[in-house]
């Protein structure tokens, strides 16, 4: 879907999809009732913004019948949880902002933030994780400042900066090539390579698994297959067979 056509939508309307979307996931079909609870909405309300969908072809719905998302409105719902997520992680992990606080953020955000900016904050948060001049330390330090507003000890700073840089080149030097498929749920790294050539890599790289791009493990099932990946914002389920191939650097 044309991101200029999604932009139609408002804020409002975009947060239904949310909701039908995390029920539908929970229950398998949503009601209004489960919507109107979900939001904290009327039921008048609920049915108003169900039509309006419904005529946008967004979902599926018919009075007194559950309501599904059509494949317009998962894709659509994936996008605004994609962009949530993606503040969201940028709020926690990188300002140092409590989880509370940043989920309403992101909530009022994720509706009107352009797609090239939010490109380009994915960029920076993957920046801040491979480049050894920042990293967790980096961000541990700003965090540190905002939280005890001590003067800045930059020369401290850059001496870590250093020890930090060598330490990661030294690493990256020693440490050999291993697949995605060898990574522990919550370990990350960073892809150089994919053995094979076809469509599904093809798939992959269409959502974010390309060269130099951060990818962590999110879980993996009990026999090792499947296993649930995030990169770029996106979460991925992939198949053992597929992992394999997936040639990375350990982060």
């Amino acid at each position: 879907m044309d991101i200029t056509e999604s932009r139609q939508l408002t804020a409002s309307l975009e947060d239904y999809i949310e909701a039908i979307f995390w029920i539908v996931s929970a229950k398998g079909a949503a009601r209004a009732r489960d919507i109107a609870k979900r939001l904290g909405v009327k039921a008048s309300s609920v049915t108003g913004a169900l039509q309006v969908l419904a005529k946008k072809k967004y979902v599926n719905y018919a009075p007194y019948e559950v309501v599904t998302l059509t494949s317009e409105g998962l894709e659509e719902a994936k996008r605004i949880i994609r962009m949530h997520e993606v503040l969201r992680d940028f709020f926690v992990n990188v300002l140092g902002i409590k989880s509370k606080i940043a989920e309403e953020g992101a909530c009022k955000l994720e509706h009107n933030i352009p797609k090239p900016i939010f490109d380009r904050l994915i960029e920076f948060m993957e920046f801040i994780e491979t480049c050894p001049r920042a990293g967790k330390y980096w961000t541990d330090k700003f965090i540190k400042q905002c939280n005890l507003k001590k003067a800045r000890e930059c020369e401290k700073c850059i001496e870590q900066s250093i020890k930090s840089f060598k330490k990661e080149r030294t690493m990256t030097q020693t440490s050999r090539e291993i697949t995605l498929a060898d990574l522990m749920p919550k370990e990350k790294g960073v892809v150089l390579k994919m053995n094979r050539r076809n469509s599904v890599t093809k798939r992959l790289a269409d959502m974010g698994v390309v060269r130099g791009a951060l990818i962590e493990v999110e879980r993996v099932a009990p026999l090792g297959d499947p296993i649930d990946v995030k990169v770029k914002g996106y979460h991925l389920s992939l198949r053992k067979e597929e992992a394999v191939n997936i040639i990375i650097s350990r982060g």
